[in-house]
């Protein structure tokens, strides 16, 4: 694990974003940081799941890519987690805001007081394991599939697009889940006494 804050989130309230890669363990940060510490938690995936369903598109990768990078586009290229965070101020308890994918999204984010970048990564056969388990419509691909989506979301030079490379190096703290779950909240232990 990477341990040296870029930027210091002190005070009560914390806005913890999370990047990472595909099947990583974002979901697994998350239910760990809702159940047992009360965050509330801001979904870039649940955003666009209901911007494609407004649009009456079929929910898929290629759907959920394709409308952020137009959204980005035609706003900003932190247009969705500025949203989802104009939803989180709203209440005043500690939030996370679950998968940023670009550098413009962590720059917006880190004018706000309190925010850290979490990064979370793990080999990718064990990656690809995980996320044909849980079966979600999204990752219902071959392992060749799903190396191709993950190399066109790892890096690009259009600040509209996903660039996951970016988002980890930019992160304040990289977590490796290789392990089981019970080093993953190990690793979140350490962190958050950290930033205390």
């Amino acid at each position: 694990m990477n341990n040296t804050p870029k930027t210091q989130a002190s005070g009560k309230r914390k806005i913890i974003g999370i990047t990472g890669t595909l099947g990583a363990g974002k979901g697994t940060i998350v239910d760990y940081l809702v159940q047992q510490k009360g965050f509330s938690h801001y979904s870039v995936r649940s955003f666009l799941v209901e911007e494609i369903s407004r649009r009456g598109l079929t929910v898929n990768r290629d759907s959920m890519t394709s409308v952020a990078n137009e959204l980005r586009a035609s706003h900003s290229p932190s247009y969705i987690t500025d949203q989802l965070y104009l939803q989180a101020a709203e209440n005043q308890q500690s939030c996370i805001i679950e998968s940023i994918r670009t550098p413009g999204e962590i720059a917006s984010l880190r004018n706000r007081q309190g925010f850290l970048l979490l990064a979370v990564d793990a080999d990718q056969h064990l990656r690809y394991e995980r996320i044909t388990s849980r079966k979600s419509e999204t990752d219902a691909v071959d392992f060749a599939t799903f190396q191709s989506n993950e190399a066109r979301e790892m890096h690009s030079t259009d600040p509209n697009h996903q660039n996951l490379a970016a988002c980890i190096r930019e992160a304040d703290f990289v977590l490796q889940n290789n392990g089981n779950m019970n080093d993953l909240h190990a690793q979140i232990e350490e962190i958050l006494q950290q930033i205390q």
